[in-house]
């Protein structure tokens, strides 16, 4: 059976340290299995060109500053693998680099979905050379994988507005509601085209998605959809009225 295709709503780096959105994320995990590796995709690794992590023991990277000493010293070892960076390589043409390494977007989920840090991974830089037709067109080149064993995976928020986040909580704008609902009614009937053209998918989306680096990944999930494939959500609340936390699990339900 070909290994499911999930995108992670990973929110403050915090939930690393635990937490109910981490919960579901250690249920993805147990209901998932060990796959014989992972491809991620980051919100948090831009590139100009293509990179793909090659190195057998990748570096756990704080990208993040202001948050405590715990988070700070937080590791997640788990291995790389030059083969499936290799594999990688092949079908999308990405340069092995080791000058990166599991950013937060990847090991705050990570350490929680497989915690024994025992599933390699590896990650795949977003290109800034392409536009969203061009990260969806490329991610289809990765579908072979999940045939072979791999999850291919996504972290981001596909609603991220920082500046209008509220410390204190409270409830979702509409604007943010409104995006979140019309990003999954998208994903559910299987419309790419409304997916890739994200501006028109909703009234004041740009609130949303006022830049575009942690929704983008989400394209490199919906584009592993096969007929068949059923869609489903975890962690489905946005949080501080403007953070979306919804998960996406494609196929392998």
């Amino acid at each position: 059976m070909p290994q499911p295709a999930i995108f992670f709503g990973h929110g403050s780096p915090m939930n690393a340290l635990g937490g109910p959105y981490a919960d579901v994320w250690r249920d993805v995990g147990v209901s998932v299995g060990k796959p014989r590796g992972v491809v991620m995709i980051s919100a948090h690794w831009e590139t100009d060109g293509l990179g793909v992590t090659a190195q057998p023991q990748p570096e756990t990277i704080h990208d993040f500053g202001g948050f405590t000493d715990e988070l700070h010293a937080m590791q997640y070892p788990a291995p790389g693998s030059p083969e499936l960076a290799a594999r990688v390589s092949a079908l999308t043409g990405a340069t092995p680099t080791t000058q990166w390494g599991l950013d937060h977007g990847t090991w705050s989920v990570l350490a929680h979905v497989w915690p024994e840090a025992d599933v390699p991974v590896v990650q795949l830089s977003l290109n800034r050379r392409l536009d969203a037709q061009g990260h969806f067109d490329l991610a289809r080149k990765l579908s072979a994988l999940r045939d072979e064993g791999i999850v291919i995976a996504g972290s981001g928020d596909f609603v991220h507005n920082l500046r209008t986040w509220k410390r204190a909580g409270g409830e979702a704008y509409g604007w943010a509601s409104g995006f979140n609902e019309a990003v999954k009614s998208a994903l559910l009937r299987g419309d790419d085209a409304a997916l890739i053209d994200w501006v028109g998918l909703a009234e004041d989306a740009q609130l949303s998605v006022p830049t575009d680096e942690h929704y983008l990944p989400l394209l490199y999930v919906a584009a592993q959809r096969r007929p068949g494939d059923d869609v489903s959500f975890f962690n489905d609340v946005i949080e501080g009225g403007s953070i979306s936390m919804t998960g996406v699990r494609i196929g392998q339900a």
